[in-house]
């Protein structure tokens, strides 16, 4: 790509940019979120909840910057794919999701995100930035590593050669437990990965993927504001 070297060097490793590009969006996101457990203990005063903006806003600032390279969001999906199948499977996600959350299927998240003011009243601009940013950024950030990345790369180096019909079992067992145990609510987030997984293979896009976590996590959302289910956020 014009403009951008053909690798970049991390601590002396050699990294392909186009691996790169699918990396640095969710590690910034990782990054602000181990930050924002540090800053609630060192700094108590300060309102953590408006790191998850900044959080937003840096891996939006990345997701652009790379945006020419993202091949895999040029690939059009099917419309039933899109359209019916993906919004389904994301409420499918949602159900399952609030319902695995007892005992030995929860590692233990916190009080959660509350965007609620002292006087019990909701922060609007806090309560739309986390929709927004839950809804739009984090499904295309995570897609884009999770699936797009790390799914293929497990089952070959050489990622971006690989059609997503020929991902393998081994791969999206892989990708969807490591996938799982990125939230606290792991075994949900197995099927979550197990289901977005199956949709990018069987649809050849990453689109339905990408649409079906969007609609998980605004429903989600709409839910945890609805019934103050707020470790659920």
């Amino acid at each position: 790509m014009p403009g951008k070297p053909a690798e970049v060097r991390i601590l002396g490793w050699r990294i392909s940019v186009e691996m790169w590009a699918r990396v640095l969006p969710f590690a910034l996101y990782m990054a602000f979120l181990a930050m924002e457990g540090v800053l609630a203990d060192l700094l108590p005063a300060i309102d953590v909840r408006w790191v998850y903006p900044v959080k937003i806003a840096a891996v939006v600032a990345a997701l652009w910057y790379y945006r020419a390279i993202y091949s895999e969001l040029y690939v059009r999906p099917n419309w039933l794919w899109a359209g019916l199948i993906a919004p389904v499977i994301g409420l499918a996600v949602f159900v399952l999701w609030i319902n695995l959350d007892t005992g030995w299927m929860n590692l233990g998240g916190g009080a959660g995100y509350d965007p609620r003011d002292a006087a019990g009243a909701f922060n609007w601009p806090l309560v739309l930035l986390r929709l927004m940013g839950a809804a739009l950024v984090v499904p295309i950030m995570e897609e884009l590593f999770w699936r797009s990345f790390l799914l293929r790369w497990i089952q070959q180096q050489d990622f971006l050669a690989l059609e997503p019909a020929q991902i393998g079992l081994r791969a999206i067992l892989i990708s969807s437990v490591l996938f799982g145990f990125e939230h606290s609510l792991w075994l949900a987030g197995i099927v979550a990965g197990l289901a977005y997984a199956w949709l990018y293979r069987a649809s050849g896009s990453l689109w339905p993927p990408i649409l079906a976590h969007a609609v998980t996590n605004l429903v989600l959302g709409l839910w945890v504001l609805n019934t103050g289910a707020w470790q659920f956020w």
